[in-house]
């Protein structure tokens, strides 16, 4: 029909291709563009990440660089995405030296994407230095900013930055409440977690969902509160998951204390998984169940499943 040529409808069949999936001919329409724009490598870099390839798309912005299209903020936010996913902490650096010595302006899209890559590569400190010079912060940014903090052990800060958020008019909603009771549960905050679950419902009028009733069971749980987490589990509007009934069976374990349901509970755990097994027979011997606990084990050794042993792993030069 003649339209081989019009940069516009190739670079929405391009996107169509990379939103279905079909990576590869979105790249044969993206190779047989004539004229490719800032748009046409934005939407490859980005497609490249949503397919899971954040190499490709570093390899596609070198490529771009080398044909002399300047990227803008769109390209970049997509770029600090794959390093993110890459954990690679020194492409993160060197993509925010581009903006420094361009001028770029940080806007909140892309404020977000880089304090989130310093963050998610361990570098809590210069995360917060980013977040702190962007001008214009939204919801998103500081639950971003919130979740960030809990996980490096920034309970103060974190609960410091929800008030912020609260005092510059910005209503915290369901997952800003996620990441807050989040941070409370893992650093043990009992009280703070149950103000901000009350506020959260009585303040906010947010019902709370599995997610809400997760973060607080766990709180209960790891402060040794098992009762009320039981309550809390037997007063759900909603079926338990797997990960509530593991963190609480969990816990249960470590305290040695069975609860009036566990059988219950227990029998709804996944049971193609190991690590159900080891836990639930650890429960029944905590109660003195030797034969179940046995019985379990054999069980576990018939099938052919194994729990996997728990691991970390640490970046040592590059």
């Amino acid at each position: 029909m003649g339209f081989a040529s019009d940069p516009y409808i190739n670079n929405t069949l391009f996107k169509m291709y990379a939103d279905c999936g079909a990576l590869g001919l979105a790249r044969r329409v993206f190779d047989e563009m004539p004229v490719r724009d800032v748009v046409s490598w934005s939407s490859m870099i980005s497609s490249c990440v949503a397919c899971g390839l954040p190499c490709r798309a570093i390899g596609a912005f070198r490529q771009m660089g080398m044909e002399n299209v300047k990227p803008n903020s769109v390209t970049l936010v997509s770029l600090l995405s794959a390093c993110t996913k890459m954990l690679n902490l020194g492409a993160g650096a060197s993509v925010h030296s581009h903006i420094v010595r361009n001028q770029v302006g940080l806007d909140v899209g892309l404020g977000t994407a880089l304090f989130e890559m310093y963050a998610k590569c361990g570098q809590i400190d210069k995360a917060l230095r980013v977040f702190n010079s962007m001008h214009e912060k939204n919801l998103q940014s500081c639950t971003i900013m919130i979740s960030a903090l809990a996980n490096h052990g920034r309970e103060k800060d974190a609960i410091s930055l929800f008030s912020q958020m609260e005092d510059m008019g910005l209503q915290p909603d369901s997952l800003s409440f996620s990441a807050i009771l989040s941070a409370c549960s893992h650093m043990g905050l009992v009280s703070e977690g149950k103000m901000f679950f009350d506020r959260m419902v009585r303040l906010y009028s947010i019902k709370p969902t599995i997610e809400h009733y997760g973060c607080m069971v766990d709180l209960l749980g790891r402060a040794g509160l098992i009762e009320e987490a039981h309550d809390m589990i037997k007063n759900m509007p909603m079926e338990p998951n797997a990960v509530i009934l593991r963190s609480f069976l969990g816990a249960c374990r470590n305290l040695g204390w069975v609860p009036s349901l566990g059988g219950k509970l227990l029998s709804k755990l996944e049971s193609e998984l190991g690590a159900n097994y080891v836990l639930t027979a650890n429960i029944f011997s905590t109660c003195s169940s030797w034969k179940d606990a046995n019985d379990l084990r054999l069980a576990m050794k018939h099938r052919g499943l194994k729990k996997t042993p728990g691991c970390s792993w640490v970046e040592v030069q590059n």
